[in-house]
């Protein structure tokens, strides 16, 4: 990931995270969440294409990413969400634009529905939301995680990489995919990636999806079609929760539509940013 570094950093109650700004003052900011296993690097391209025209944030949660990693770090839903609003306070943003996808979505509404952030719109995308949620992989791994984290290196590294592989849609070009695996390969990742999916507890969703109704702020869904982790049958319903939310479906695209689709995703959020500027 040498041409994604983040410059930044700040001291939040889970440990060090890495984050940064580009673009310039104009336009009401935008920050950019992502989802797991993945990082900010996932961002990238529609990061840089928002930025032509705004302020657009973007940070790598604890245990994720250039952020800190470390043994007995809290990396839960419950745990991001209040660092989200730590990290919001830092920046003094007066109600944001965000973007979240997967399960940065859930840290995106946690933050909201429970710790009182305030945002100008929210855009969702793929994102972890609705019950139940996990892929039977990622429930085996969440149950023997201590078993897992025996794994030689090399075995390690070729788990992760067939498990981030499974998204769905087109495929990811190699360096693409070799820029995913490799924060979770050396010896800080390697037990990281397993905490994460340790401590991925449905209860944080299923604690707020009972008040999606009141998500006041505009809203977009977005949704790749063949995404094989959260089947595109929960964008439908998680729009019908949302009040007045707008859902743009992406034809061929997997739960990584930064990546199968960037240029049609970039130009559904720049629409959907520019009129609730």
């Amino acid at each position: 990931m040498s041409d994604w570094q983040l410059t930044r950093t700040f001291s939040s109650s889970a440990g060090e995270v890495r984050w940064d700004r580009l673009g310039g003052a104009g336009g009401r900011p935008v920050v950019l969440l992502h989802g797991t296993p993945w990082s900010s690097y996932t961002w990238r391209a529609v990061a840089r294409a928002l930025a032509r025209g705004r302020e657009v944030y973007v940070w790598d949660m604890p245990g994720y990413g250039q952020s800190e990693k470390r043994a007995g770090q809290d990396v839960s839903l419950d745990a991001q969400g209040r660092i989200f609003v730590q990290l919001l306070d830092h920046w003094r943003l007066d109600e944001p634009l965000v973007v979240a996808h997967d399960f940065g979505g859930a840290v995106a509404l946690r933050a909201h529905l429970l710790h009182g952030a305030a945002y100008r719109a929210l855009a969702l995308v793929d994102p972890v939301a609705l019950a139940p949620w996990g892929s039977p992989f990622f429930r085996l791994v969440r149950d023997n995680a201590p078993v897992f984290e025996q794994l030689p290196a090399a075995l390690h590294t070729a788990l992760v990489r067939e498990y981030i592989g499974t998204t769905g849609g087109p495929g990811l070009h190699p360096a693409v995919l070799d820029a995913l695996v490799a924060p979770w390969t050396d010896d800080a990742g390697r037990p990281a990636f397993y905490r994460q999916i340790a401590q991925a507890d449905q209860r944080f969703t299923d604690e707020i999806q009972p008040r999606y109704g009141e998500v006041g702020m505009p809203a977009l869904v977005c949704w790749g079609t063949d995404d094989t982790w959260i089947p595109v049958a929960k964008a439908h319903e998680l729009a019908g929760l949302v009040p007045g939310a707008r859902l743009e479906l992406f034809e061929g695209a997997g739960h990584l539509v930064q990546e199968d689709a960037p240029a049609e995703l970039t130009a559904v959020l720049q629409t959907f940013l520019t009129e609730q500027s």
